[in-house]
């Protein structure tokens, strides 16, 4: 582990970093898109594997690179096909990633985070507290080791960045991440297959908005009134839901594209006529559809799911006022796969939160 102090993460580079430092070591550009191609296209992470490189610029590379994968600790498969990974990363600290099959499409969804600093009422993540922000190489890391375990190397998928952590919180990384993966060199993820997830973190909102590379924006909204939402997603206190869904008006949606706003229904909180009408309101001018989730119950959550004929009634009230609206079907619940419930346990982590929701949820930090 100490050499890692003094030896670059070759899986952090893009294709202009890795160019400049074969340039700076005194060999050719080219060698930098081998590199590449590698590792992000074909998976491989064993310099000695490489055989379009030579043996000294190998012998090179290793003295001054290493090339960090997460490593897969377990792998768990619900009943309905969803696959759940817990990782370890170089440093202990431990997250995880869900692979969600024929959604339509197969998807990735992928942790921006160790733990989450956003603290939203219904989610097990939150209560982890933030213990770190991940890097763009072991965000990018996830999938190829997602792509490994499932032998999907030549198949298509979808990424969602709705795991652990507020994708916004840790813009720069996310964004290079997506960069990585979209590279023509690598596995070439269009970013209309990738859709980011956001409680609403304005500054980087708007950032987001000017972006060349602009994955699809889903915003987590959860609630119809400013008091609501500030109980339930407490960075509306600071980043109010007027001023989020203003953002959402100026936000550049592509011809043929809306935004998701996604809305976790909570039984006798959220889940009224009245707070259907007003979401149709407050929706008015935006182009946007509406994605419904219907709470996953856990234990250390104080809310519960509303009944199938609450969530139907709210989502024909929504549809009969014009808005694009659907039903997500939780998946991997007996896995604690499904949205809100990935948080993970480890001794290394000791964020209050995530010591108290592991006492309320019956397990051992």
């Amino acid at each position: 582990m100490m050499l890692t102090e003094y030896r670059h993460d070759l899986s952090e580079m893009d294709l202009a970093e890795l160019e400049q430092a074969l340039e700076s070591m005194g060999h050719a550009r080219f060698h930098g898109r081998q590199l590449f191609q590698w590792v992000h296209k074909r998976g491989i992470t064993d310099l000695g594997e490489m055989t379009d490189l030579g043996r000294d610029l190998r012998g090179s590379l290793a003295a001054q690179f290493r090339i960090a994968t997460p490593a897969l600790l377990r792998k768990e498969t619900s009943a309905d096909g969803t696959t759940k990974l817990l990782l370890r990363l170089e440093d202990g600290q431990l997250i995880e990633s869900v692979f969600i099959p024929d959604t339509p499409a197969n998807t990735f969804c992928l942790s921006t985070q160790v733990g989450c600093a956003m603290k939203c009422g219904f989610c097990l993540t939150g209560k982890m507290g933030i213990i770190r922000n991940l890097t763009a190489g072991e965000i990018a890391g996830q999938v190829r080791v997602l792509v490994r375990e499932l032998h999907m190397l030549q198949s298509r998928f979808n990424i969602v960045l709705m795991g652990m952590g507020e994708p916004l919180h840790n813009y720069d990384a996310v964004m290079k991440a997506l960069r990585i993966l979209a590279d023509e060199h690598g596995l070439a993820v269009n970013p209309r297959r990738v859709t980011l997830s956001t409680v609403g973190v304005l500054p980087a909102l708007e950032r987001l908005a000017t972006e060349p590379l602009m994955p699809n924006l889903a915003i987590s909204l959860h609630a119809t009134t400013e008091d609501m939402r500030d109980q339930l997603v407490p960075i509306n206190r600071k980043y109010g839901l007027k001023e989020l869904l203003d953002a959402c008006r100026r936000f550049p949606v592509k011809r043929r594209e809306r935004i998701t706003f996604e809305y976790v229904m909570l039984k006798d909180v959220n889940d009224t006529p009245e707070d259907a009408r007003r979401l149709v309101r407050l929706l008015h001018g935006i182009r946007g559809k509406v994605n419904l989730l219907p709470l996953n119950e856990a234990a250390g959550i104080p809310f519960e799911r509303p009944s199938d004929a609450a969530v139907n009634r709210f989502a024909k009230l929504l549809s009969e006022r014009g808005l694009t609206v659907s039903v997500r079907k939780s998946r991997g619940r007996d896995i604690r796969a499904a949205c809100g419930q990935l948080i993970t346990e480890s001794s290394r982590t000791s964020a209050p939160g995530r010591r108290l929701a592991m006492a309320m949820s019956g397990t051992s930090a």
